[in-house]
Formats: structure tokens, sequence, C-alpha cells
């Protein structure tokens, strides 16, 4: 389910079926991932530098913003601006890639998030500094050791740690456009009293500030923040659809794909697929898995290669783009 902050009200929206999540180049999104079955997927400092590792690397190549993030051993809190590319985009990268990671690591197989982030699209412009303070303030709200000091989250940045995976410059300067003022006014917007030991945190009063959900998944374009709102451009189309396509381009039977074999051609043509899946459709590892006759672990492994395809690959790709345009 997605959600939009607002101010002043709660809209119930029914929810027939699954839908894509709202974007707009600008969209300010909570995300909160949390480990499959509660699992401490993120226990150790390995763990956690991994994770902060790959969102960097994302944030690189998907040009997006991340404004705070909280690393707990059993979910994350992230507060993410995206551009042009989609959170779905951004967050399946993340995930798969650490997923991969921790179960080399871990010597084992099977999901290690829960399979649909909670992804809450906010009111920039009256939200932001709240929910700054309330993924900084979960260690205190946890009892956990460091209290506002904990080392993972993004709250360090904004006492002046050195590093580009966090932008602190658009926050503090909605509290001043000196640094060291716009500093001491952050803190004072924590209750946070003492920099040095973090002594001074009211928790009770910091994170309780109200904030209230709207059910975006339904939402006219008229109910979407005024400013940069655009639709998705990308039509979400049957995973079906794209594999009829797909084999009438390539001249070949639709049971040829599943079929068992090693020709190149079809290797490229479902590898294809599970990308032109990516960019178009919903259609889950498990389902491509069975469409395809490929290992779910194989379909993560194709989603998450870096770097351009084989030109077989790209060919297919072009002619179905082209087709459906």
């Amino acid at each position: 389910m997605n959600n939009l902050l607002t101010d002043d009200k709660m809209t119930t929206v029914m929810q027939m079926a699954r839908k894509p999540r709202i974007h707009y180049p600008g969209a300010l999104y909570h995300v909160m991932a949390k480990g499959n079955n509660g699992e401490e997927v993120l226990k150790d400092e390995i763990d956690k530098k991994k994770y902060l590792e790959i969102i960097e690397r994302y944030k690189e190549k998907q040009d997006f913003t991340l404004y705070a993030y909280c690393i707990m051993d059993n979910h994350v809190h992230l507060l993410i601006q995206v551009a042009d590319t989609p959170l779905s985009q951004i967050m399946q990268r993340i995930q798969q890639v650490y997923t991969q990671w921790f179960n080399k690591r871990q010597k084992r197989t099977g999901h290690v998030f829960q399979q649909r982030y909670k992804a809450l699209l906010c009111d920039k412009d009256n939200y932001l500094l709240q929910l700054v303070k309330y993924i900084h303030l979960n260690p205190v709200k946890g009892n956990l050791a460091g209290g506002i000091l904990y080392p993972w989250s993004s709250h360090r940045f904004y006492l002046g740690k050195k590093g580009n995976l966090v932008n602190t410059t658009y926050v503090l300067s909605l509290f001043s456009q000196k640094k060291k003022e716009a500093v001491d006014q952050y803190l004072k917007f924590l209750n946070q009293k003492d920099i040095n030991t973090g002594e001074g945190v009211n928790a009770g009063t910091a994170i309780n500030t109200e904030i209230k959900y709207l059910n975006a998944d339904d939402l006219l374009p008229s109910q979407l923040p005024a400013k940069k709102v655009e639709e998705d451009a990308v039509e979400t189309i049957s995973i079906d659809r794209i594999i009829e396509t797909v084999a009438e381009n390539e001249e070949i039977l639709i049971s040829d794909i599943s079929r068992k074999t090693r020709k190149q051609k079809i290797s490229d043509i479902r590898k294809a697929i599970v990308l032109l899946n990516d960019k178009y459709s919903e259609a889950s590892n498990i389902q491509l898995s069975e469409k395809l006759n490929v290992s779910p672990s194989m379909i993560s492994k194709i989603k998450s290669q870096d770097g351009p395809q084989s030109d077989g690959v790209e060919k297919i790709m072009d002619r179905w783009e082209k087709e459906n345009k």
C-alpha cells in the first residue's frame, strides 16, 4: 500500500488489486523494508555497512536523493526523493543485490526481505523535517545503545560527518543558512541538549508528532502535490502480453521459451523478457520462473546485472519496444 502524507485528513480508498506505485520526479517517500518473517537480516556491522554501500552505489547510478536513514537489525527506514527513476526500480536493485550478497555470506537461499516493502508518499513541504526527526529518533524509541548517536542512522551526517551518502544541505537550510546555527536549531528540533553525550532527548514528544496518511493508490492527479506532478509515463503491461509479442517478433512458439535448451537465442529471449518485465510489468520472480522455466535465483541474477546486456538481448528488447511504443 502506498500512502501520501497530508495536512489534516485521512481518505480511505478501497484497493481491489495491487497497482504500480505512484511516481513523479521529485516525489518523496518514507520507505520501510523488513526482514522476512521478522528475521535479523542486518544484524552485524558487516551487514549494515554492505547495505549502505549498495545504497550509495545505486544513488549514483539512479540519481535519487537520500535525506535520512536508520538501519536496524531487522528493518530499515529510508527517506528518498526520486528523480526520473521510479522508486520501485531503485528498491528492487538495492534489495536484490543485498539479498544475493547476504545469502552467499550466510550460505543460504530464499527471501531475505518481505516481498512488498512499505512506501509512504510524503508531502515534502509539510513533513520533511518531521520525517527526518522520526527516523533519527527510532533508536531512542527502541532504547538502543548510543541513543540519538546510534551509529547506523544518518544523524551523524547532520552533525558534520563527511560523505556523499546523505543530502543534509537542504534540510539544514530550512533552519538557517549558517551551518553552525542550522545544526544548533536542528538539535533543538530533536530536543537534543548535549551534542556529545546524546543526553536530553525527550523521545516521547519527539517521536509522537502526529502525522496523518492518505492512501495514494487511486488518487487523482488533482490530489497529488501541485509541484512537479507528472503521470508515470510507463504503461503497465501484462507479462503474458510481453511474452506473446516477443515470441511473435522472434518468430518462435511461446512453448519454445520454456523448453529446456542451451540455445543462445532462447537464453537471450528469456533475459530480454525478464528485463522488459522489470521496466513495463509487475510479474514476480516466482511467476517469471514458472513461465520461463528458469530458477528464481537466475531471475534475480539477470535483474541485478550491471552494465550493458549482450547485443542479442538488446536487439530483442529494441524490437519489442518499437512494436509497443
